[in-house]
């Protein structure tokens, strides 16, 4: 069996059983720190390369995954590589980019045509360029990335155009660069720890949020949102980042080891959220929520706008190499 098939075989199984016996002690236990639920792949396919990892390095390494912010905030984990109190994260692009701005760029909003331009970006030079940058930054190892969807507004009225969003106070993540699209749109952005948003809407502090479907179907937004509005303003995604203390400690075969693995679980992953998209408008329609589409014009040429100003922390050469991409 291929190791891809092996990762969907056994995530399959501990989404449904919620762990998975185990079979023996790895000799180190790699902590892999996130802030999304138990429930969802990111989680269940990193669960599964613990055994992968096992194997491939005979038993020296395993992967212990810790869900839901359950060692802390995005921001919290990021600066847990460097101290060694996390090995292994996920974690956004633009939460990266606090460390090495150019990274950001790839999680700005309407920074890709479509889902081709950002699949031959992940594979460009210049993704791997930004990488290395990032690790001479910071000493972590970017080893994969993971397709997290494109990213659409929640909120209790139809949001159809820029001016629907004016005034609107709308939850962020807690990055820079998340503020871009709400400022762009004349709303009032609002950084929020993910742990904390349901409350948030169901208490009114504020109006909506921004996720991609499987997402709001996962942290079950709209439970408090009556409307989902295809906005597809970020076409997003996942850094798996391996902490320098871990990766130094690590022999090099050790490290080839883990950086395949990691990059097999964001195939699993990848293919579990797109397969996700695919279903969940009809699915959430079905709850009764107000599925809006958008015309994503007027909201592209807005935000392009700020793309290489003062939010900016690429330069425009760098902008320019992504737009190339072909």
């Amino acid at each position: 069996m291929k190791t891809k098939d092996i990762l969907f075989a056994t995530a399959s199984a501990v989404a449904v059983l919620g762990f998975l016996p185990a079979m023996a002690a790895a000799e180190t236990k790699l902590k892999w720190a996130h802030v999304y639920e138990s429930s969802e792949p990111y989680h269940t396919c990193a669960v599964a390369a613990n055994d992968l990892l096992m194997d491939a390095t005979e038993g020296r390494y395993g992967i212990e995954v810790f869900p839901a912010s359950s060692l802390g905030k995005e921001v919290d984990i990021n600066e847990g590589l460097g101290f060694g109190t996390v090995d292994i994260i996920y974690t956004g692009q633009l939460f990266a980019g606090r460390s090495y701005g150019p990274i950001a760029i790839g999680g700005a909003p309407f920074m890709f045509r479509d889902w081709d331009h950002w699949d031959k970006f992940r594979n460009s030079g210049l993704f791997n360029e930004m990488s290395a940058g990032y690790t001479d930054a910071t000493g972590n190892q970017i080893t994969a990335m993971t397709y997290y969807g494109a990213r659409h507004v929640t909120s209790n009225k139809p949001i159809l155009t820029p001016a629907d969003m004016d005034g609107l106070k709308i939850r962020v993540p807690n990055a820079p660069l998340y503020m871009m699209f709400p400022e762009a749109t004349g709303a009032n952005p609002a950084p929020i720890a993910f742990a904390e948003v349901y409350l948030a809407l169901q208490q009114g502090t504020v109006d909506a949020q921004e996720n991609p479907l499987p997402t709001i179907q996962a942290k079950k937004f709209y439970e408090v949102q009556s409307n989902i509005n295809l906005t597809g303003h970020i076409t997003d995604a996942l850094l798996t980042i391996v902490g320098g203390p871990a990766w130094d400690a690590m022999e090099g075969a050790d490290q080839e080891a883990l950086a395949q693995v990691t990059k097999d679980t964001a195939v699993c992953a990848t293919d579990a959220i797109i397969k996700a998209e695919g279903e969940l408008v009809e699915w959430f329609r079905g709850e009764g929520v107000q599925v809006n589409d958008v015309d994503r014009g007027p909201f592209i040429e807005a935000v392009k706008a700020m793309h290489n100003g003062e939010m900016a922390t690429w330069d425009q050469a760098t902008y320019d190499r992504l737009q190339a991409i072909k």
